[in-house]
């Protein structure tokens, strides 16, 4: 896999040209995407792990890019992050152990320390 800074670059620099083209749907998905992952009865932190598990389940690498580094900046562990990696291998066996992997090393890019 690429390193995850680099990942993240070309979504975002993709993102921005289709953005461009379609600027009203990516509006409504960022008030959807705040809606949804701000803190609420479950914090930021927490919603950031079910997303990466998820993200791991899709085998998105962009994704998991993406909510690596949202879980890294919302104060995630990576042993919580870990964790969530083992719910994702049990959820989906085999390619969980080669997405799961991934995902906490994207995290560890982005995280200070991890």
């Amino acid at each position: 896999m690429e390193s995850a800074h680099q990942i993240n670059e070309d979504a975002v620099a993709a993102g921005r040209r289709l953005r461009d083209k379609i600027p009203s749907v990516y509006e409504g998905y960022a008030a959807l995407h705040r809606s949804a992952m701000g803190d609420g009865v479950l914090p930021a932190r927490i919603k950031e792990l079910i997303a990466l598990a998820i993200a791991v389940t899709r085998e998105c690498d962009g994704c998991v890019v993406s909510h690596a580094r949202n879980a890294a900046r919302r104060g995630a562990t990576a042993e919580e992050v870990a964790e969530a990696m083992g719910v994702a291998i049990l959820m989906n066996g085999g390619p969980g152990t080669v997405w799961g992997p991934r995902a906490l090393d994207a995290f560890e890019e982005f995280a200070p320390g991890a």
